[in-house]
C-alpha cells in the first residue's frame, strides 16, 4: 500500500460521504479524511495550514459542485501547491462519464492522477492506494 496518511474527500453528496467511509472500512483502509462540500473549503483549509504535515497525500475530487467545483479547485490548487513542498495525489470521481469532463482531467496530468466514475468500487481503492 502507498504511504497515505491523509485524504480530502471534496464533494457536495453526503451519502457520498457515508459510502466511501464503509467502503474504506469494508476494505481495511484506515486514513485520516477531512470531508470537505465544495472546493473553496478545501482551498481556504489548506490555506489555513501553517505544517504541510497537515495537509492532505491524497484528494478525492468531484466535478460537479455548487460555490467552487472541481475545476476551479484545481485551478486555485495550481496556484498554492508551489507554497507547499508537499503536493497531493488528485483522483477526480464523478458521475459524469462525459468525454469532455474525462479528456479535460488527462489535460491536467501535472496534477490530476486518473479520473475514475462514481461510484468507486474496490477495484478503483486497490488502483488508488496500491498502484
Amino acid at each position: 500500500m502507498k504511504k497515505i496518511n491523509s485524504m480530502y474527500v471534496i464533494d457536495d453528496d453526503r451519502i457520498y460521504h457515508f459510502l466511501l467511509k464503509n467502503l474504506f472500512k469494508q476494505n481495511g483502509i484506515e486514513i485520516n479524511s477531512t470531508f470537505f462540500n465544495n472546493g473553496q473549503e478545501a482551498i481556504e483549509a489548506m490555506k489555513l495550514h501553517k505544517d504541510e504535515n497537515d495537509l492532505p497525500d491524497l484528494i478525492l475530487l468531484d466535478v460537479n459542485m455548487p460555490i467552487m467545483n472541481g475545476w476551479q479547485f484545481i485551478e486555485e490548487y495550481a496556484k498554492l501547491k508551489d507554497r507547499f513542498s508537499k503536493c497531493a495525489i488528485i483522483y477526480m470521481i464523478s458521475s459524469s462519464n462525459d468525454e469532455v469532463d474525462i479528456n479535460k482531467a488527462k489535460g491536467y496530468g501535472d496534477i490530476v492522477k486518473d479520473y475514475f466514475l462514481k461510484p468507486i468500487c474496490k477495484e478503483d481503492l486497490d488502483k488508488i492506494f496500491v498502484s
